[in-house]
């Protein structure tokens, strides 16, 4: 069987994530890079053969079978549905879109071409995530009440001036911890639950719209902190969270039941201690390491983008599979228009 040949759209985490990925995978190969900046450099570090300034530049210059989407926000629109439109798989970043109306339309757009396509929620396959659910599964916390997914971190601390002004401030073009982490956040909790959300509530906060960078003093727009509460139904809830203005640094991935909690905490996914609690016991789980554990030399999200990409390629080869879809990115994409997220 040949390898599926690849184009990516976006220099950045496209350029750190998806092009070693993709090159690593022996069902894909990496043959092009679009991006209207720094395309050529990351072809040239990358080894890709062909670089171009634009998607449509790229469709039109190289065969693909894929084109995976790793621009900013504002762009996943236009570029995944250039790509549906020449009948390519798709691959798309977090989070899908601005607003739930392009979601829809890219939903209904992929259902039209029949092709393959997936979201970017890679940390499904953090194996302490995978441990979690698990948990749940085989009931070893009973009757599911509630899950929280929520972290702490400091990197806008209104005194931090290394994140330089750009898009990534700008809510009109997608930017903030919100779109950043809370797309992840909801689908982890969302799969957790086992269930599409029957409600979500919330609200974004700017703690500190007034920045400084290596320019001087500049306003952003976007939220750098974002607070939820979900409702499952059937008792089950979901507290789902991220502040990016506090001194530390922490991520809990748990489940708490009628017979036990499971709880994962550490600074990131990649450094998350399982803790089985009950009444009477407290026990830390050892958890084997992902299959791709070797590559995070690479970056740390490679292993698990790797494991994405071993069900996008059954989705392509065979239907069906059970990696996350468009159809869940549009779900988390309603949830983040629930707590004030929307363009």
């Amino acid at each position: 069987m040949s390898a599926l040949k690849v184009g990516i759209v976006g220099s950045g985490f496209g350029g750190i994530v998806h092009a070693p990925a993709f090159a690593l995978h022996p069902r894909f190969e990496v043959i092009a890079i679009a991006s209207p900046v720094n395309a050529r450099r990351v072809a040239d570090e990358r080894r890709i053969p062909l670089a171009f300034a634009s998607t449509q530049e790229m469709l039109a210059g190289a065969e693909l079978d894929v084109v995976s989407v790793a621009s900013p926000p504002f762009d996943h629109h236009p570029s995944v549905m250039a790509a549906l439109a020449a009948g390519k798989h798709v691959l798309c970043e977090k989070p899908f879109a601005v607003n739930v109306a392009q979601a829809e339309e890219m939903v209904a757009a992929a259902e039209r071409a029949g092709v393959a396509t997936a979201l970017a929620f890679e940390f499904r396959y953090v194996p302490t995530v995978r441990a979690v659910l698990e948990l749940i599964e085989n009931r070893h916390v009973g009757a599911l009440r509630e899950i929280e997914v929520a972290r702490m971190g400091s990197e806008l601390l209104e005194r931090k001036t290394d994140r330089a002004r750009g898009w990534w401030f700008d809510l009109e073009r997608g930017g903030g911890v919100a779109n950043a982490v809370m797309p992840h956040f909801f689908d982890l909790a969302n799969q957790l639950a086992g269930r599409a959300p029957r409600a979500t509530h919330g609200l974004l906060r700017t703690a500190n719209p007034h920045r400084v960078d290596a320019q001087g003093p500049f306003s952003s727009t976007v939220a750098d902190g974002a607070f939820a509460y979900v409702d499952y139904g059937d008792g089950i809830v979901a507290r789902v969270s991220t502040d990016s203005t506090t001194v530390v640094e922490s991520l809990t991935v748990a489940v708490h039941g009628e017979v036990r909690s499971a709880v994962a905490n550490g600074p990131w996914f990649s450094d998350l201690a399982l803790f089985a609690i009950g009444d009477d016991e407290q026990d830390e789980l050892e958890i084997a390491e992902s299959p791709y554990h070797r590559h995070r030399v690479i970056a740390p999200n490679i292993p698990w983008f790797l494991s994405l990409l071993d069900d996008f390629a059954e989705r392509i080869d065979l239907g069906g599979g059970h990696g996350p879809t468009f159809a869940d990115g549009l779900t988390v994409q309603r949830q983040l228009e629930a707590i004030g997220y929307t363009v």
